[in-house]
């Protein structure tokens, strides 16, 4: 791999695939095209570094910590864990995170003792006993709880909902609750036993150098080329004519793993997006919290608290590291909020994003892919999955 700061590091213009964006779909296509397709891969990167949001460093204390916010991987996928093994180590690791609802902490997600917290012991013994005869798999969802036949079990859900569900997405996403997605309140279900691990899949880990360091080793390859500090958007154009998308007025394969609305200047408009802020705090003292993650619903400007000493667990001696994580409109021009996070999915930007996927697939040498490209809510294994399939799928001649 090479990397600078000169245009294009030295290499000629005639690289045969460009790949926008150096995070884990732009990475993980720069690899498969440079190895399996032995193509000469040119990897842009607009940030100083590479990694995208999973970006990690030590910092000047020797605790590592995750600029963008916390990531663990986690997946059920055997084609999943074998192609992560590859380039790195795994430490075993379970995230355990908590609520914060009005000073009451409990586990993320709810379970068990959730309802032992909210009622008395012979009302919290019924509840349990109806939940676990109505849903034998021991996970439900906020949504299908609400819609529930059992009164009991609606009001108990109206509970958790109007505690926490209701107010972190309201605060986290800036919309009304009922705009957003179905599938954003199905990302963390009800746990209907003991258990207080956030995850469920059969594997789970952190890479044990980082994720920056699994990064470098998927773009390790002599066919590779990363540029640094560069947007991309700039150098594409369009030849409407002829339908193909081209880089530095050159015709190649473009991999773009960026805001698919930036790349055809909003021909259908903006799509919604939303940012985050952190705030770091340096701590002498050697734990701040019970948990890595704290979440935080209630009138707190922050959604959620995390600690790096414990994600994962880091022997430091007497300090740690707190970030509390601020959520923002994403606006390119503004002071905060300048980077887009999450795609707001509602029924009108969905509909607005197939217009651009449509206009997309009239460019036979662009493919999109990732959390931003594909307008959707990813975890890290399914961008993954998502980036090898993609991978796959391309039969171009390079």
């Amino acid at each position: 791999m090479c990397q600078g700061d000169s245009e294009y590091g030295g290499h000629a213009l005639n690289k045969k695939v460009v790949v926008v964006g150096s995070g884990l779909a732009g990475s993980i296509l720069a690899r498969k095209m440079a190895e399996e397709k032995n193509a000469d891969v040119f990897v842009i990167e607009k940030r100083n570094h590479i990694a995208g949001n999973v970006y990690d460093q030590l910092d000047t204390h020797g605790i590592r910590v995750q600029r963008y916010g916390p990531h663990t991987f986690h997946t059920s996928k055997d084609n999943v864990r074998k192609f992560i093994m590859h380039y790195t180590e795994l430490i075993p690791y379970k995230l355990r995170c908590q609520v914060n609802i009005e000073g009451m902490l409990t586990t993320s997600p709810f379970n068990f003792h959730t309802i032992d917290q909210l009622y008395g012991e012979q009302e919290a013994r019924k509840l349990k006993e109806l939940l676990l005869h109505t849903y034998p798999d021991k996970l439900a969802y906020i949504l299908d709880l609400l819609k529930s036949n059992d009164l009991k079990i609606r009001d108990f859900a109206q509970v958790l909902y109007n505690k926490d569900y209701r107010l972190y997405t309201a605060k986290q996403w800036g919309i009304d609750p009922e705009k957003i997605d179905p599938s954003i309140l199905r990302r963390v279900p009800v746990i209907l036993d003991e258990t207080d691990t956030y995850f469920r899949d059969r594997y789970e880990g952190i890479p044990k150098d980082g994720f920056t360091q699994f990064i470098a080793s998927l773009l390790n390859h002599k066919n590779i080329c990363v540029q640094l500090n560069q947007d991309a958007i700039p150098y594409i154009s369009f030849d409407h004519k002829r339908k193909k998308i081209l880089f530095k007025e050159k015709e190649m394969l473009v991999i773009f793993t960026g805001e698919v609305d930036r790349l055809f200047r909003y021909e259908f408009g903006m799509l919604p997006y939303r940012s985050l802020e952190f705030e770091y705090q340096y701590l002498r003292q050697r734990s701040y919290q019970d948990a890595a993650i704290v979440a935080y619903p209630g009138k707190e400007p922050y959604t959620r608290i995390t600690e790096y000493t414990k994600l994962p667990y880091q022997q430091v001696g007497e300090q740690t590291i707190i970030s509390l994580e601020y959520p923002y409109p994403y606006d390119r021009q503004g002071e905060k909020g300048t980077e887009p996070y999450y795609p707001v999915l509602t029924e009108e930007s969905k509909k607005m994003y197939q217009n651009y996927v449509e206009l997309a697939k009239d460019y036979k040498n662009l493919i999109l892919c990732g959390r931003l490209a594909d307008f959707s809510y990813y975890n890290m294994d399914q961008v993954i999955e998502r980036a090898l399939q993609v991978a796959d799928q391309i039969t171009t001649e390079l």
